[in-house]
């Protein structure tokens, strides 16, 4: 059996919680608490666990007994658990109201081929389940979910290194972090080319993270666990005093939550320069803050096209941004792969300069945005939709970049602005594009169309079922 397998069959396990009201989000923590323990016994990582409140203790329950020990569980293990364990559990409480139902998810997570599963990597199972929850439109999980493959291309472009320490301030499950890790990882003979004083580093200091959620932090602490990952993951607010503890960084990978502050409140960091309600700018001005300043520290992260061009405040954080950093590349995403609707994204590369002055010279656009497919479950973003924005990028740090693209293609997708013609638009805006727009590609197959479409209606025929049996419970 295949991870993909497993996953599936531990996610059609939340049918089973239905009638308990239990969300797909709840879900996915509910079987956090019950696979760590599970996963523990397989790794052989139970010592750190009381022995009364070990796998076999849990599944050797049933009905009400097993109702009121998993309760029992949850509260000591959350009061009284040691290192990662009481962060996993700490304030946990279980919304299973049905005995027979518990029982279930734990003698199916028992059943499951736990051999294929360690063959295949736990962390990789945890990060499908994760996705899982991201994909399912009904949890909310994945509004601005980061799809694997942009976290990838960011990952690989920025090429984090052994020795150098990442973070991501508003770091979700560390999708990111995660990625970053794998990359050093596939880099150095899974670490064995280091010396083992390097490899301590990279296990327990190299990777950290913050997250304001707690139910989040709580799967972000149990992805990083399942991936031998040992870094501070903070429970905290990057955009409160909190955040001041992030700071001296070399990699920073990250996509920050979108909008305002509640009741449009500014920022309660009292260190950053221009006070503002708007997440992303404050999220902006502290990633380039903590980085270090060797003048080899740089920055993926995913914004808005309004960091892009907001005035007032947006546009003295963008000239501060770019006095500070080089700002060379930047990313039009497309549309469509986030599920809030009309979310439009860029992705900003730069690298922190030793002085605070003078470092962005230029700044090269890609517009993958343009004249592009619609992207959605019938027609995936791939890693192919990225080649030749890679191949440019990859091209401009050899110092080759090949201009002549932006002179004798005007309608080509990858154009470079020197710093006064930035400076010199309106607002010094970054909103620039200049492909001339026409319909939007849709290169889609017959069968992908015609699918989506038997979706929609399938989707249309079950609300109409759905109203005649309410009218029914009425007319009644």
């Amino acid at each position: 059996m295949t991870n993909n397998e497993i996953v599936a069959k531990l996610w059609n396990l939340c049918n089973v919680l239905r009638d308990d009201g239990i969300t797909y989000q709840d879900y996915v923590t509910e079987l956090t608490y019950i696979l760590f323990l599970k996963m523990a016994k397989e790794t052989g990582a139970e010592k750190n666990i009381p022995e009364e409140y070990r796998w076999d203790q849990l599944s050797s329950k049933d009905g009400i007994e097993l109702k009121k020990y998993y309760a029992e569980l949850l509260k000591e293990l959350g009061e009284n658990g040691s290192g990662k364990i009481q962060h996993i559990y700490s304030g946990a409480s279980s919304k299973i109201d049905e005995p027979a139902n518990l029982k279930k998810i734990i003698t199916s997570i028992d059943d499951l081929d736990w051999y294929s599963a360690k063959e295949e990597g736990l962390g990789n199972l945890y990060e499908g389940l994760l996705e899982k929850n991201a994909n399912e439109k009904k949890s909310g999980a994945g509004q601005y979910f980061t799809p694997r493959v942009l976290i990838d291309v960011m990952t690989e472009l920025v090429a984090p290194q052994p020795g150098e320490r990442c973070n991501d301030p508003a770091c979700g499950t560390f999708g990111f972090m995660i990625a970053a890790d794998r990359y050093v990882k596939d880099h150095t003979d899974d670490l064995f080319d280091l010396s083992e004083s390097e490899q301590h580093f990279q296990k327990y200091e190299a990777f950290t993270g913050a997250e304001l959620v707690h139910e989040t932090h709580r799967l972000a602490l149990m992805n990083a666990m399942l991936h031998d990952i040992e870094g501070e993951i903070y429970l905290c607010d990057t955009l409160s005093n909190q955040g001041k503890v992030l700071k001296n960084y070399d990699v920073v990978l990250t996509n920050p939550p979108f909008g305002t502050k509640k009741g449009g409140e500014r920022a309660s960091r009292d260190d950053l320069t221009f006070m503002t309600s708007n997440k992303q700018l404050n999220f902006l001005q502290h990633i380039y803050r903590s980085l270090n300043t060797d003048g080899k520290a740089r920055a993926a992260v995913v914004l808005p096209d309004n960091v892009l061009f907001a005035d007032n405040d947006g546009e003295k954080i963008r000239k501060d941004l770019m006095e500070k950093c080089n700002l060379h590349t930047i990313l039009r995403l497309p549309t469509g792969i986030f599920y809030a609707q009309g979310v439009k994204t860029n992705v900003l590369f730069f690298d922190r300069g030793k002085k605070d002055k003078d470092n962005t010279k230029e700044i090269w656009i890609y517009d993958l945005r343009s004249n592009m497919p619609s992207f959605g479950k019938t027609n995936p973003l791939t890693k192919a939709h990225f080649d030749e924005f890679i191949d440019c990028y990859c091209a401009g740090h050899m110092k080759d970049r090949k201009e002549t693209w932006s002179e004798d293609n005007p309608d080509g997708r990858w154009r470079k602005y020197t710093y006064d013609e930035i400076h010199d638009r309106d607002k010094t805006s970054l909103d620039i594009t200049w492909i001339r727009s026409g319909e939007a590609v849709d290169d889609r197959s017959l069968a992908e169309l015609l699918g989506e479409i038997e979706e929609k209606a399938n989707n249309i025929t079950n609300a109409v079922e759905e109203l005649k049996r309410l009218i029914g419970d009425i007319e009644e």
